[in-house]
């Protein structure tokens, strides 16, 4: 698929950038760019990248959806058209974003708000430029609720107050206080932006990428599950993982002193 919305590099190490690219509009999420970032991620299942990184060209990572798009126009019932095009659009691109099989990891060069923000806390690592900021605009600028899977990552990431005052009163949030609150995983000065995603792309590329997407689904799990459930999904986390070839080298490269050299097997 040729895509007008988005920018995928792909490079020979196993890591994929996909960057957002409508920067005239902060790269706001149409119809069309969600469809490409769909077809991307759910390619990424199969391609097995060994880690992707998410960003966005110009000032700015993700405004949410574009509000000027044509979802949000006529004269019809609103709310049946919003809904339909969630259900056959945005939360498929949201469920392929979160199954991609590899690390993901959010470079927020610019101001991420709304379903923008939900996009890049939805990744395992969010690194973000210290001019960088987060803003849930639904609630008090829409009179939406947060949406992307925002109502479900924000108490996870900051717990029921600071997730409620996040939606209730959509303050702007600059990064140096998302990292403080842990809404991210670091803000770095701009110009270390992109060498400090390098960086962290280089360490996860070199790292076992099955257990690493199987640690993320765990860590998802746990905050539904008691401890006898929970412990009882380490169990068979461990069962498939302890027999691959990745395991082996591990055991191998302790026995020998030396770093594993994992081939995601």
């Amino acid at each position: 698929m040729a895509y007008d919305t988005i920018l995928v590099d792909r490079r020979d190490d196993g890591v994929v950038t996909v960057t957002m690219n409508r920067p005239d509009r902060l790269n706001a999420l149409n119809d069309r760019m969600v469809e490409e970032l769909r077809d991307a991620f759910t390619g990424f299942a199969r391609s097995m990248p060994r880690v992707l990184v998410l960003t966005g060209a110009g000032r700015g990572f993700c405004a949410g959806a574009d509000l000027l798009a044509s979802t949000f126009e006529g004269e019809g019932d609103r709310g049946e058209t919003v809904a339909a095009s969630m259900k056959a659009r945005f939360n498929p691109m949201v469920e392929a974003l979160h199954a991609v099989p590899c690390p993901k990891i959010a470079a927020v060069n610019g101001v991420a708000a709304g379903g923008g923000a939900s996009l890049a806390l939805l990744c395992d690592l969010v690194v973000a430029a210290r001019s960088a900021s987060f803003i849930q605009v639904f609630g008090p600028k829409l009179g939406l609720v947060p949406d992307l899977g925002g109502t479900w990552v924000l108490p996870r990431l900051v717990g029921r107050q600071r997730a409620r005052g996040l939606a209730l009163l959509g303050d702007r949030i600059d990064a140096e206080t998302a990292a403080q609150w842990g809404l991210i995983w670091q803000a770095v000065a701009d110009d270390a932006l992109a060498a400090t995603v390098a960086g962290l792309a280089d360490r996860l590329k070199a790292g076992p990428t099955r257990a690493f997407h199987q640690i993320g689904i765990e860590l998802d799990a746990a905050l539904d599950n008691d401890l006898p459930a929970q412990l009882e999904r380490e169990r068979q986390a461990q069962r498939k993982l302890a027999g691959t070839a990745d395991f082996a080298e591990a055991l191998k490269a302790f026995a020998d002193k030396r770093p594993p050299r994992f081939e995601n097997r």
